[in-house]
């Protein structure tokens, strides 16, 4: 199997073009970016008169989906009332610059971590985090179809009151909103392991429970990460590829599963050297059969 839709998170200095030149400069055919800081401030970089001819120039280039990460500071699952209306609105902003990316046909998803019940309790996290992302759909009635950027929950570690600890979460979520049509799944491979999913010992086993509890059509889109600590660590610590405890045996099976390898697979890992991502992006590739 070859062709994997493959790259890794990337600076948004000089905007829309120095993404693209960045890319170019790993060799990637998909990517991530955050869509303002990652403190939740308006990005100065990337104007939205520019979207929709970068989304033009993605699709001539032939570039799988990309996955834009939303900051770390959301929370849709927080106590405070006015952080959780931060975060509904800044979700409308983010999928409003994005929308003429898919509108230029470039299929383009806005990935975010569901968020912390800090002390509240998982149902009512998860249930705020569905109200939530409803709030955050009901704002874009306005926007086209074509424009209609799907959320990514991504799969979490579970330290701390994060919610999205295992599958059941996220299909809790999902079964909270309305319109289904625009919520999917980042399967994060150190989260997933860090969480207690044996993806070493029992791949297919966790790749039927994701099934049964999820549903691996909702799965759009993988964070390619080897984990630091390992099994049930709950740590959230990446390694690079390779170098952690799912090693190199795991991402030869990840990359070779059909089910998984259709789906663009964003690097989140250190990069110690100038060329780190583009020799971990020639590493995965090598791996395929």
């Amino acid at each position: 199997m070859t062709g994997l839709f493959i790259g890794s998170h990337l600076s948004t200095s000089g905007g829309w073009s120095g993404l693209l030149e960045r890319s170019h400069d790993e060799g990637g055919t998909a990517f991530a970016f955050f869509p303002r800081s990652p403190y939740g401030k308006r990005s100065k970089s990337l104007a939205p008169e520019g979207a929709g001819e970068f989304g033009l120039r993605l699709r001539e280039e032939s570039y799988g989906p990309i996955v834009v990460h939303a900051p770390y500071v959301y929370n849709l699952a927080g106590k405070d009332p006015a952080k959780r209306a931060f975060a509904i609105a800044a979700l409308e902003e983010d999928l409003r610059l994005l929308a003429p990316i898919r509108e230029a046909g470039q299929e383009t998803y806005l990935n975010i971590h569901p968020g912390s019940h800090v002390g509240q309790g998982a149902d009512t996290g998860l249930r705020l985090i569905s109200e939530g992302l409803n709030r955050v759909f009901d704002t874009l009635g306005d926007v086209p179809d074509a424009g209609r950027v799907p959320i990514l929950l991504e799969t979490m570690a579970g330290k701390g009151t994060e919610c999205g600890r295992d599958f059941g979460e996220l299909a809790a979520i999902i079964d909270g909103v309305d319109d289904k049509s625009q919520v999917g799944v980042t399967f994060d491979t150190c989260h997933v392991f860090d969480a207690g999913y044996d993806l070493l010992g029992d791949y297919e086993g966790v790749m039927r429970e994701l099934d049964g509890t999820v549903g691996l059509d909702l799965v759009r889109a993988i964070h390619v990460n080897d984990s630091l600590f390992g099994l049930g660590s709950h740590k959230d610590r990446h390694a690079n590829i390779g170098e952690g405890e799912l090693g190199i045996p795991f991402f030869t099976t990840l990359v070779n599963d059909p089910r998984m390898a259709r789906l663009p697979m964003i690097l989140e890992t250190k990069e110690p050297t100038a060329t780190t991502h583009r020799d971990e992006i020639t590493l995965l590739r090598g791996l395929t059969r």
